[in-house]
């Protein structure tokens, strides 16, 4: 569907370098990776919103021209929703969607943005101005106005980090069944991996504008490629064994002696409760910090073997 081929970009310094990859139809993609790592202004190179200094980007067989050779920049299939959020200020909630909706038939277009009202909770706010509305609430209206369009693809630069958890989840699957039903594509950018695990098919890691790595969620999460990489996805432990320094996911262990895997002795400090698991931290004999994830508290625990899940 789209195919980004060769992507050059600098601006005081380099800021992307040689980055190429294809987005399937129906694809979830993250792309993962430390502030200044060229990931917003890959999406708006992608969006044809901002210009390559060599490369190209094609959208289902054309060129997705960028400003320089277009006469209103973008592209109608491809939809950007980014930190600056593109909302008309002394417009309102509605009006704001409703003027993303005008190729549709009246009833169908009443209808639609009413949806995305409910979908996003914004009902509270439908006639105030979107210059009024916090953060959290700006955001979650541009993302009614790039689904309002009914693009094939949709680029989000961190789309959830004014939302809270409850309805992150809600329109997390709200996407993947959109996905599903038509065959949409996603782009997610964001520097905190662990957020788009249970999201993308396939995450990139971008670092010093190039990628580092391109795989699946499950193998970023245990088979990281360096340590730097492991904590861009979450929480990784660090023990020395025997002159060697071994990491681990706080789910990599087993509470019993395992025969050839070493037990380490470890002392029980606390217990954080987050809701679906606690969190058990305790120190090795070496003064090592070390989590545990559980259903229960470990706080009869005074050891665990590691147990490398790949």
């Amino acid at each position: 569907m789209l195919r980004v081929e060769d992507i050059h970009l600098s601006f005081d310094k380099e800021v992307i370098n040689g980055v190429s990859f294809t987005l399937k139809a129906g694809q979830v993609l993250g792309v993962a990776g430390k502030s200044g790592a060229g990931k917003t202004s890959l999406l708006k190179i992608m969006s044809g919103l901002l210009d390559a200094d060599a490369g190209k980007v094609f959208f289902e067989g054309k060129e997705v021209k960028g400003p320089s050779g277009k006469l209103v920049p973008g592209h109608p299939d491809i939809q950007l929703v980014d930190q600056q959020f593109h909302l008309d200020a002394f417009h309102t909630v509605e009006e704001n969607i409703r003027e993303m909706v005008l190729y549709l038939p009246l009833k169908q277009r009443d209808k639609w943005v009413n949806e995305l009202i409910e979908l996003m909770e914004l009902e509270d706010f439908r006639t105030k101005q979107s210059r009024y509305l916090s953060g959290g609430e700006q955001q979650r209206l541009a993302l009614a106005r790039a689904l309002a369009c009914e693009p094939k693809i949709i680029l989000m630069d961190e789309p959830f980090a004014h939302i809270d958890a409850r309805l992150r989840t809600k329109l997390i699957n709200y996407f993947l069944e959109l996905k599903a039903l038509r065959k949409m594509s996603l782009v997610l950018v964001s520097h905190d991996g662990a957020e788009m695990l249970g999201f993308a098919d396939q995450i990139i890691h971008m670092k010093n504008g190039k990628i580092a790595r391109k795989s699946a969620p499950e193998s970023f999460y245990y088979r990281y490629a360096s340590i730097e990489e492991a904590r861009l996805f979450g929480a990784v432990n660090s023990v020395m064994i025997d002159g060697k320094r071994l990491y681990f996911r706080p789910d990599e262990y087993a509470l019993d002696v395992v025969e050839g895997k070493q037990w380490i002795p470890a002392k029980f400090s606390h217990s954080l409760f987050t809701g679906p698991v606690y969190q058990n931290y305790f120190t090795t004999e070496r003064k090592e910090k070390v989590v545990l994830y559980s259903f229960n508290k470990l706080q009869h625990v005074n050891g665990f073997t590691i147990v490398k899940k790949f």
